[in-house]
């Protein structure tokens, strides 16, 4: 048996460590003094410890030892738990190499988020339209997976740019939105849903770029309503007068957005 400072030198984990580990039901010790609870460690103890070092030295966390121990026969395991940690890692470094190539965007054009766009801004009266539209609740980048479902329902009956309705006031990680696309008559499909929108007084303004600088131009809308004593309703309106197709995504900085925000006159 080896005393608490003993284990320690042999299994180079500090005292505090081991006593850590006792505590979360990592390593606990084989046997205890009822008299003093001094710690006592066996070579079964030296092991376990030896195996958590290892984990340890892979960056494994102590939430991730614990579940691993937990499971039995951990040296017949490792390779298991080894290979999800590995694909981890890569997943990772993915999104680490992806933000480093953002940065590396901003540091090579210091200047492209100083620079300023115009929006002219109109109040239009948008008349009805009828569309084949689907509506869902979720990520604002799941539009892609839907938008082709609608033109195959569609097929040549389609008879303008395709949009998007956002029914939230607010920026939503689940977001209910329903994309459109404009028709010549109702659609019968069971995978769409055919309707006609009614009219609507809107503020309007259209933005040339990618869609991560739309915000500019809903922030010029609302400052237009604000300054004017107008109240904004939903659902606002995306129109992709020019954008990505359904296979090349093209140049971004040359996409047409128009962005209509329904108003209430005050």
């Amino acid at each position: 048996m080896y005393k608490i400072s003993d284990f320690s030198k042999i299994t180079k984990l500090t005292v505090k460590a081991l006593r850590y580990y006792d505590e979360e039901g990592i390593l606990t010790p084989s046997h205890r003094d009822e008299n003093n609870s001094y710690r006592y460690y066996d070579d079964h103890d030296f092991s376990k410890a030896q195996f958590i070092v290892l984990l340890k030295s892979l960056d494994f966390s102590i939430a991730e030892i614990k579940e691993i121990l937990a499971n039995g026969d951990r040296e017949a395991d490792l390779s298991y738990y080894l290979a999800e940690k590995k694909q981890q890692i890569l997943d990772n470094i993915a999104k680490e190499n992806a933000l480093i190539q953002k940065m590396n965007l901003h540091i090579q054009s210091p200047k492209k988020e100083e620079r300023t766009m115009e929006y002219p801004i109109e109040i239009k009266e948008f008349q009805p339209v009828t569309v084949a539209s689907i509506r869902y609740q979720g990520s604002y980048r799941d539009v892609g997976t839907y938008i082709g479902t609608l033109y195959k329902a569609v097929k040549n009956n389609g008879a303008g740019a395709p949009f998007n309705l956002y029914y939230d006031a607010e920026y939503k990680e689940e977001a209910d939105i329903e994309i459109c696309l404009p028709t010549k008559k109702l659609i019968q499909n069971p995978r769409v849903t055919a309707k006609t929108l009614g009219a609507v007084k809107a503020l309007c303004t259209i933005h040339k770029g990618g869609y991560d600088s739309l915000n500019l131009a809903y922030k010029a809308l609302l400052d237009y309503a604000h300054r004017n004593h107008l109240k904004c309703l939903t659902p606002s309106r995306e129109v992709y007068l020019k954008g990505p197709g359904l296979i090349f995504r093209g140049n971004e900085n040359n996409y047409l957005t128009e962005i209509i925000i329904p108003i209430e006159e005050a």
